[in-house]
């Protein structure tokens, strides 16, 4: 959906400043005299005090919250008044927490950042509100983010060639295809994110999906298969919903929102910040980018920066691959100039980014008021930009090409990527800090798992569907007593309730049993439920191994790698790289 030409009655007079106000600790917008003034707390221009006792005549008075009391104005130059009777005097503003405040300002331009490449990042701001606009989300998603857990956000850049300037890039009369997608997770305390690039080329198979039309009916567009991944928008009517069915089913992870951006976002965003450093390995000159750069380190900014993003000739292999990690260092070159004191302390900047961030986005349905986009930045806010990890879906050229213009995925690597973020696994190590009463948590779950081990064939075990895909007790049953000699086990139907992690339960004399059973499945020791046995079809003593939603297939370990599998490519946004 184009985004352009939205929010021009509301837009920010450049005149109009944003100071700190030193009795709150928050910036302040204060307009000019002819601007309309808003509600919103913002910047002091150098004017007179608004009317109080013995203002200047013709000022409007500032609404005083009831219960307060307002001092009265000092004289420049007056020496600081004595704090009333029983009240302590207000300390001085540190530079340190200005800078705190700024970053809950700009929390939700880091989303932004990750689709600058081909689309923009924004600063929620609520007078700004108008500017933002929402599509349904079709159901695609979970319904939204939640602070309490972890976050999973889909951010896509469109190739659409809408604005000034732009029709002259390549196809003028895209669709809006996805051209740049991102899925971001944000683990659920937040002291590290994924930011897996899904390349354009990637051949997949795009769901059908149902969409909201214009004039709010319903339809469903057909899927197709074994189809390049950025039809899965634009293509056929496609939105942004069917994007989000498309990772869902690539990658298992669904999202809990999505975010579009077209190519203006780039070329306002990097304006607004001062330009974005970037390092080139070589010289570059590319004429269907329009990118010509000599080696070294450059500041770019406007067509130059999304001339940056778009070259694919000059660097690597001259592939989408190759410009995926262009892309990937640009925005890390990005998160560290966006979460730099020199913009999160300057209001100018500030105003500029939520400008050209809102302008270019649209949002779905289920982030389309302030508030919510408000806790998301928030939440984004938290993150440092050194477990920040930059990867890509493992890929291997498609096999049945004879001249290579596509990608599959790596079936050998892959899966472990996808499941690594599905479980909240960092790509970089962080060191956590946890409370007394979960360090014991956790040296409990070990010691289940310590201990002899029964052979095999001595594991008496009844098997229940708690959760799992139709079918799956029987298929681990069959795969336990064929594979893996657990001869003693029977499929016992289906749990009274269904459970999000598998469990095993086990009675204090079977403990031998169960830590057997653990290590053939790849069972944690959270999953192992010490309690009490019952008894099976044949009135002998058993453990019940409950099958939840987690269940990956008959065979499929419980166990979660720790790091990325040998050879898949990822970068931390704290680290400086040249392009080669």
């Amino acid at each position: 959906m184009d985004a352009q030409g939205r929010g021009q009655a509301g837009d920010i007079d450049p005149a109009d400043q944003w100071v700190l106000n030193p009795h709150t600790g928050e910036y302040e917008l204060r307009l000019t005299p002819s601007a309309p003034q808003s509600g919103i707390p913002g910047p002091r221009k150098a004017a007179p005090s608004p009317n109080r006792a013995g203002a200047p005549a013709g000022r409007t008075a500032s609404p005083v919250a009831p219960g307060r009391t307002v001092p009265p104005p000092r004289r420049r130059g007056a020496p600081p008044q004595e704090p009333l009777p029983g009240r302590r005097g207000r300390r001085p503003a540190k530079k340190k927490s200005t800078a705190k405040k700024a970053v809950l300002w700009t929390g939700g331009a880091m989303a932004f950042v990750l689709v600058a490449a081909a689309g923009g990042g924004y600063l929620y701001i609520r007078h700004l509100n108008g500017n933002i606009t929402s599509v349904s989300d079709d159901g695609a998603s979970t319904g939204g983010f939640q602070t309490d857990k972890a976050i999973n956000i889909l951010l896509i850049g469109t190739d659409k060639r809408t604005g000034a300037g732009n029709g002259s890039y390549g196809d003028k009369d895209s669709v809006g295809h996805a051209d740049t997608t991102i899925l971001l997770h944000v683990s659920k305390d937040r002291t590290n994110a994924t930011a897996l690039s899904i390349p354009r080329d990637l051949i997949v198979d795009v769901p059908d999906c149902e969409t909201t039309q214009s004039d709010g009916t319903t339809k469903v567009i057909p899927g197709t298969d074994d189809v390049r991944f950025n039809t899965s928008l634009g293509q056929d009517e496609r939105t942004a919903s069917c994007t989000v069915r498309t990772v869902t089913e690539l990658t298992g992870i669904q999202a809990d929102n999505f975010m579009v951006a077209d190519f203006n976002a780039v070329k306002t965003l990097t304006t607004a910040v001062g330009g974005v450093e970037v390092c080139l390995a070589k010289d570059i000159d590319d004429e269907d980018s329009k990118l010509k750069l000599s080696k070294g380190t450059h500041t770019i900014s406007g067509e130059q920066a999304l001339a940056f993003v778009r070259t694919r000739h000059s660097v690597g292999f001259g592939g989408d691959l190759s410009r995926i990690g262009l892309q990937q260092q640009f925005l890390s070159a990005l998160m560290r100039k966006l979460k730099s004191n020199d913009t999160l302390t300057n209001p100018t900047k500030m105003i500029k980014l939520a400008e050209a961030g809102t302008k270019a986005l649209t949002v779905d349905s289920n982030l389309d008021s302030i508030g919510k986009l408000k806790d998301l930045g928030l939440e984004l806010g938290k993150l440092n930009v050194k477990n920040l990890t930059f990867t890509t879906v493992p890929v291997v050229d498609n096999p049945t090409e004879k001249v290579k213009a596509t990608v599959v995925v790596n079936n050998a690597t892959a899966p472990t990527v996808f499941d690594m973020i599905k479980n909240d696994v960092s790509f970089t190590e962080v060191k956590k800090k946890a409370g007394a009463s979960k360090n014991a948590e956790a040296a409990e779950e070990a010691a289940r798992l310590k201990g002899t081990k029964s052979a095999a064939s001595e594991v008496r075990l009844r098997i229940l569907n708690g959760g799992a895909a139709a079918g799956s007790a029987q298929a681990e049953l069959e795969y336990l007593q064929n594979e893996e000699g657990v001869l003693k086990s029977e499929n016992a139907g289906n749990a009274d309730a269904a459970l999000s992690k598998t469990t095993l339960e086990y009675a204090p004399d079977q403990a031998d049993q169960a830590r057997r059973l653990a290590d053939i499945m790849g069972l944690s020791g959270a999953a192992m439920k010490p309690g009490k046995s019952v008894t099976n079809s044949q009135g002998l003593p058993t453990m019940t191994l409950t099958l939840g939603k987690d269940f990956k297939g008959a065979g499929v370990s419980f166990t979660t790698a720790t790091k990325a599998p040998e050879g898949v490519q990822q970068s931390t946004a704290d680290k400086v790289e040249c392009a080669k």
